[in-house]
């Protein structure tokens, strides 16, 4: 096996496979397309009970799972080690108008993102930009990260900052989030100088931004 001669001696990365398997909650068959074999390829692994697969599909295998050959058979002895991840709530609009589908108090359900250095997994959310209007600090695909601080309302530290937010009519934003004319409302401005603002808007809430990832940095996972 070259590199990997104790591969040929135990079924070590089977064991550590599964493991992983588990840890992430992958399965055989979505996880044998990704690694370019059959669809039935690692089921197959399991059902034969081989010492372990080729070298070549070893290394297929771990690069689907975005880990080494040497991490899997690690894995059959030592806990997975996980990186901790973020809930991606949906999308906001910058210029797009965008339904919320907002994962305030359903942290870990759907897609996810590895946390952002420094950041807390714990009660940070995550959206995705849609639009144009918030550039050029925020562009479409880019990540932004949260906390809502009260499930409802605006926060007096979230104005005059960017947030993410969501009208009345159930769209969702990032915008510069401003006192309107009158007690209630508010002014959503773009920072793209050739977008619209919205003035007199009624809010069901707003979370400054804490924490911006251009869409070529975030990690997402599944």
């Amino acid at each position: 096996m070259g590199q990997y001669p104790h591969m040929e001696e135990s079924d070590e990365f089977l064991v550590g496979l599964r493991n992983v398997m588990t840890a992430k909650g992958l399965k055989p068959s979505p996880l044998s397309e990704r690694a370019g074999l059959g669809t039935t390829a690692i089921r197959d692994l399991y059902r034969k009970k081989a010492a372990s697969p080729k070298l070549s599909t070893a290394l297929k295998i771990a690069d689907a799972v975005e880990m080494s050959v040497d991490q899997i058979i690690a894995a059959a002895h030592t806990p997975v080690d996980l990186p901790h991840t973020i809930a991606i709530a949906g999308k906001v609009g910058a210029g797009a108008h965008v339904p919320v589908i907002d994962a305030y108090g359903k942290e870990g359900d759907g897609p996810q993102v590895e946390a952002p250095p420094g950041l807390p997994s714990s009660g940070i959310v995550a959206v995705e930009v849609e639009g144009d209007s918030m550039e050029p600090i925020y562009s479409a695909g880019d990540l932004l990260f949260y906390t809502r601080a009260v499930a409802d309302g605006v926060p007096s530290e979230a104005i005059g900052r960017r947030c993410v937010c969501e009208c009345e009519r159930g769209l969702g934003w990032v915008k510069q989030v401003k006192l309107g004319s009158e007690p209630g409302l508010f002014n959503l401005i773009s920072l793209n100088p050739g977008a619209e603002n919205q003035h007199d808007v009624k809010l069901k809430w707003a979370a400054p931004v804490r924490l911006h990832w251009p869409a070529d940095l975030a990690k997402r996972v599944g």
